[in-house]
């Protein structure tokens, strides 16, 4: 009866801890999420540091050298995109009213999606909260960018400091486990780091490129916000699946402003350069560098969207990889070092 109580005993307790460990998690999901975030950046980071270092820059001065160059390609886009957005918009919609008279005339002569616009505006400028609630918003808003920036170098302090940090953790692990799984142990971890930093390099070279086709062919069709759009479709192409039907969509309803033949063509340059990107592109570019199905990572996208929020969508690609490799490893017991390991921009491991 004692030994029956006793077993009892241990496993409500640990029952307990692990509803306790599952809640804490949960209420600091969004740091766990940055730190995972950190991860996948320094695995993107890693090889071209590990590059410099062999030409004898130390790591530190790698590593600020990528921070320097991720700072030089934001200000370049700001100085180019920035300005000429602002003259789109102002085109598109025919210079924005400064009076409610004007407004008020812009919606009554006004037809179609300018119509709307300024009607909708008309509205919410009728709507409009008192001054004490004008100053609450303007300190949430304020709050809310000072938390994205101290997400943003929480980050990158993360990354610089798994750089350095990330072969001290595979020793420790390694260490509490059996001598004969150390190099296994070690062969995984470095697989799913080579295959997430290939899939980050990969993206962002496949949102450079999509940004670049799409504002051209808007362009070339006379689509309004061409450069927005063609931006706004690149960047969503981090969103798998998802994101090129969000842009294709977004598209179609701009050029519907101007006439359906100019949608026609915005939806066909679309379709178009995403067949392109996936037959011609991808392959090339990325190849199968996370080893994921089509449908896994929609159902993944679908589920973590809904389960944790639209930013967590981000991690979704990279979570299933990990999960995805792991499961490689320890159930269909394949061997991480007879895998092949995925390059983008860099050689391949021996």
């Amino acid at each position: 009866m004692a030994d029956t109580a006793r077993k009892a005993f241990v496993t409500t307790l640990v029952a307990v801890a692990v509803i306790v460990c599952a809640l804490a998690l949960w209420k600091v999901k969004i740091v766990v999420a940055l730190v995972f975030l950190g991860l996948v950046y320094a695995a993107a980071m890693r090889p071209g540091v590990e590059r410099l270092a062999e030409h004898r820059i130390p790591r530190p001065v790698g590593v600020a050298l990528h921070y320097l160059a991720v700072l030089a390609v934001l200000a370049l886009l700001l100085w180019l995109v920035v300005p000429r957005a602002i003259d789109q918009v102002d085109q598109a919609i025919g210079g924005v009213p400064t009076s409610q008279q004007e407004l008020s005339q812009k919606a009554k002569h006004s037809t179609g999606i300018k119509h709307e616009f300024f009607v909708g505006l008309q509205k919410r400028l009728q709507k409009l909260p008192s001054a004490g609630n004008v100053v609450h918003m303007s300190v949430s808003i304020g709050t809310k960018a000072l938390e994205a920036l101290v997400g943003v170098f929480f980050v990158f302090a993360t990354a610089a400091y798994w750089i350095f940090e990330r072969d001290k953790a595979i020793d420790f692990l390694s260490s509490m486990m059996a001598r004969k799984h150390r190099r296994k142990v070690r062969d995984t971890w470095e697989l799913i780091d080579a295959k997430l930093g290939a899939f980050v390099r990969g993206q962002l070279l496949l949102v450079a490129f999509v940004a670049t086709m799409l504002s051209l062919a808007f362009w070339l069709i006379g689509v309004p916000f061409w450069l927005l759009l063609g931006i706004f479709g690149g960047i969503v192409e981090i969103v798998p699946v998802i994101g090129p039907l969000l842009a294709g969509l977004v598209a179609v309803g701009a050029g519907l402003t101007v006439s359906w033949q100019v949608a026609l063509a915005a939806g066909i340059a679309v379709i178009a350069i995403r067949q392109f990107e996936d037959y011609v592109v991808i392959p090339r570019v990325m190849g199968h560098v996370t080893g994921l199905s089509p449908l896994l990572v929609l159902v993944s996208v679908s589920a973590i969207g809904l389960l944790f929020g639209g930013f967590y969508v981000l991690l979704a690609t990279p979570l299933m990889a990990v999960l995805v490799t792991l499961l490689d490893v320890i159930v269909r017991d394949k061997d991480p070092a007879e895998e092949e390991r995925p390059a983008v921009l860099f050689a391949k491991e021996a």
